[in-house]
């Protein structure tokens, strides 16, 4: 399919299959993207809300109702963040089975809790059962978060893992779009238009149920396992070449490192994984704290809020998600040619412009009861596109390829499991908090925002070292004992619960 490369001494080619396991893998992406699409369209249904939270619905009927409370309420908020505790939950047991079982039957496992929680949300009759289906979906996320970007980095060449990694997040963006689609029709689908939204997510599920029996195996999960030939067959498969002796060498000795730590967990509070440990974190914090999320869950709500009736509010969220799919191939471009650190701080500044600007047409034009008059409401979806734009090429996507690429083999599954859970942890406060900050802060919700993206900014500017170009074989030298500030953890790093330059070239 393409000609041979060579990149550090490794052979490799792009074949048809590898890119048909990179697809298929990515559609956990899918399933995700689908559900934090679905919800913000689903809480916006009347028939939906009469059915589930019929207080939630007289609050909205009343002409005086303040803009910024009339969807304030826990329970509906739950709906939507039960998903993410169920989902931080999860993640460690998918560390586990990530570690001793392997990526591969990981996937299978979200793709079958995922594929049951859609359809009991579909025919469910009590809040009890929206709320188990919440979970049900929270537990495949979790597993499918957990594995899906690490298989994608395992299985991907180093000159491409970026835009590979990438492909999970270009596939979120896809399912937010395919679910911004559904809302739009299935809100004119009464009364059980709300039941098609959410039974439709069985579909991304059976995708990557598919996806889990086609998809090969990586070769550095079957050697930790103990399977040396059937990995060193595997990464034949996926290179495309025969000569994989120097690649299969590093991970060899990669896999005998990792087998020395028999606590990943408690290697993690070495003072020398710190570096990783606390940038992995971070970035899953501060990818919900931008706001996005916020705005993706909400978006038809938010557009209600600002003067859009409800159809052109669905249609102004399917809007911001064909900005969000095709800004996410900017960074599949840019990524391994850029680099991490210049897309990250290019986005801080477009994003603080876009959620100020925001913030203060809210804080001047939209009060209690009126409406933003159209070509302000306009100018809203015009802002909140150009948000959603500079984070889909930056922190959307770098936020899982960053921690996925800075953790070595050893402590890969465990360091990985933190980052998600903290993605989770974070999307659930989020999720949780939003309509009830929304009423109590109004406008100011957008500067509260945009005074973390600074934060975000100067925790790049000063603290992230850019990884671009870099095996994880030689992080510790090339970029953790360089660096200013991290070369001060490494005090303790003795090679032998960590080797200093062997890792997983991924």
């Amino acid at each position: 399919m393409k000609k041979i490369e060579k990149v550090g001494g490794f052979e490799s080619k792009i074949t048809v299959y590898v890119v048909v396991c990179w697809v298929l893998a990515a559609c956990g992406g899918l399933m995700f993207g689908y559900d934090i699409g679905i919800s913000g369209g689903v809480t916006a249904m009347d028939d939906f809300l009469i059915k589930f939270f019929p207080a939630v619905y007289q609050r909205k009927l009343r002409a005086k109702e303040d803009n910024y409370c009339k969807y304030d309420n826990q329970y509906l908020q739950l709906f939507t963040s039960s998903l993410y505790l169920a989902a931080l939950v999860s993640s460690f047991a998918a560390s586990k089975m990530c570690s001793k079982l392997g990526r591969k039957p990981t996937i299978f496992v979200a793709s079958a809790f995922f594929l049951c929680g859609s359809l009991l949300s579909a025919a469910a009759q009590r809040i009890w059962m929206i709320i188990l289906a919440r979970v049900l979906l929270g537990v495949g996320v979790g597993f499918g978060n957990e594995a899906v970007p690490l298989f994608l980095s395992e299985i991907a060449p180093v000159q491409h893992r970026g835009a590979v990694n990438i492909l999970f997040q270009l596939f979120i963006t896809i399912g937010i779009l395919f679910a911004n689609l559904v809302n739009y029709g299935a809100s004119k689908i009464h009364p059980w238009g709300w039941r098609l939204s959410l039974g439709l997510a069985s579909l991304p599920a059976a995708f990557l149920f598919v996806g889990s029996v086609v998809i090969i195996e990586t070769p550095a999960s079957l050697v930790e396992r103990n399977q040396e030939s059937q990995g060193l067959s595997t990464l034949k498969k996926i290179r495309g070449v025969e000569d994989v002796d120097a690649e299969f060498e590093q991970i060899k000795m990669a896999c005998e490192a990792a087998r020395e730590v028999k606590d990943p967990f408690k290697r993690l509070m070495k003072r020398s994984s710190m570096p990783p440990l606390i940038i992995g974190v971070m970035m899953q914090v501060f990818q919900q704290f931008t706001g996005i999320n916020a705005i993706m869950f909400y978006a038809p709500v938010l557009f209600q809020t600002v003067g859009f009736k409800n159809d052109a509010s669905l249609l102004s969220s399917v809007i911001t998600g064909l900005v969000n799919v095709f800004s996410t191939l900017v960074s599949i471009y840019g990524v391994d040619r850029v680099g991490r650190r210049k897309l990250l701080l290019q986005a801080c500044v477009q994003m603080f412009i876009s959620q100020t600007a925001i913030g203060a047409i809210l804080l001047v034009h939209l009060k209690g009861s009126n409406s933003l008059d159209e070509g302000l409401a306009g100018l809203v979806v015009v802002l909140v596109c150009l948000f959603v734009m500079s984070f889909a090429w930056s922190w959307g996507p770098l936020g899982w390829l960053i921690p996925s690429e800075t953790f070595p083999l050893e402590i890969r599954t465990s360091g990985f499991a933190c980052a998600v859970s903290s993605n989770m942890l974070f999307t659930f406060i989020i999720a949780q908090a939003f309509l009830s900050m929304m009423c109590h802060m109004r406008a100011f919700i957008f500067f509260f925002f945009a005074a973390w993206i600074v934060v975000m900014g100067l925790f790049v500017l000063f603290l992230l070292p850019e990884t671009k170009n870099v095996p994880i074989d030689a992080m510790v030298e090339r970029v953790w004992k360089q660096h200013p500030v991290w070369k001060r953890f490494m005090d303790d790093y003795d090679g032998k619960e960590g080797v200093k330059n062997v890792g997983m070239i991924i």
